[in-house]
């Protein structure tokens, strides 16, 4: 579109041409709706953003000048806007729900204990017991001791790369089984 049809296109837009307003989102939706979600990260939210630029895109109309830029780079910014607004929203909404633990400690209220995995709960103990003693050691190891690999590897008294070994074929093994 020239800088002459577009031009003439926006003074049919200020003047509340209704083709000229469905002429805009045919030509623009799609790639603004992209601009929009490619920030968002959700179709639903991107789809609200953009109907919320949309009507920003319409009320200010009469703030848009062709010497600054063309019209979808204007759109393209109320767009950009309008999806950081929404995140930023987003965030806060999120930090008012949500108290440091400091402050929970402040009040007086105790944490919850704290979650421990359990072999059993979810049947792996079964599937552990399968394997040869060392796999199943150096697993036990890293995985519910919380040893690191060098650690593992010391209290088995065999070097790294055998515990790393053993590691991975426990894992292979288990994952064939599961």
């Amino acid at each position: 579109m020239s800088e002459n049809e577009e031009d003439e296109w926006v003074q049919r837009l200020r003047a509340g041409d209704g083709a000229a307003v469905q002429q805009f989102c045919q030509r623009y939706r799609r790639a603004l709706l992209a601009l929009i979600g490619r920030l968002v990260r959700n179709p639903e939210s991107a789809e609200d953003v953009l109907q919320e630029s949309l009507l920003r895109i319409w009320l200010s109309l009469a703030t848009y000048d062709p010497a600054r830029g063309r019209l979808y780079t204007w759109a393209g910014r109320i767009c950009t806007n309008a999806a950081v607004d929404h995140l930023r929203s987003r965030a806060a909404n999120l930090a008012r729900r949500t108290q440091p633990l400091a402050a929970l400690a402040e009040a007086g209220i105790e944490p919850v204990a704290p979650i421990t995995f359990r072999p059993e709960h979810i049947g792996l103990a079964a599937l552990l017991g399968q394997l040869r003693p060392a796999h199943r050691r150096t697993l036990e190891l890293v995985y519910f001791e919380g040893c690191t690999y060098a650690e593992a590897a010391e209290e088995q008294g065999v070097p790294l790369s055998t515990t790393k070994t053993w590691a991975a074929t426990a894992k292979r093994r288990l994952a064939q089984w599961l």
